[in-house]
């Protein structure tokens, strides 16, 4: 299986970094400004796709979507 932690960093950068803005696992996306609360949707929506999860809507909060160890964090725990 790919690597989750380079998938989802890969995935931010492409759709979300417009600059040559360094992305590391800890850098912060939302308190960043990196990734507003339309695109947490959609990352969402591809975490979802990708992983055949389900996020629940209340654990979808802009904290746990604020780097990418975070969001992996919350992938693993929707996987079980």
């Amino acid at each position: 299986m790919e690597d989750m932690y380079e998938v989802v960093k890969e995935y931010v950068i492409d759709e979300y970094v417009e600059d040559d803005s360094e992305v590391t696992l800890d850098t912060p996306l939302i308190s960043g400004g990196i990734v507003d609360s339309f695109s947490m949707v959609s990352l969402k929506r591809f975490l979802e796709n990708k992983y055949n999860i389900s996020i629940p809507d209340d654990k979808a909060t802009p904290e746990a979507f604020d780097s990418v160890n975070k969001i992996c964090a919350l992938v693993k725990e929707c996987i079980g």
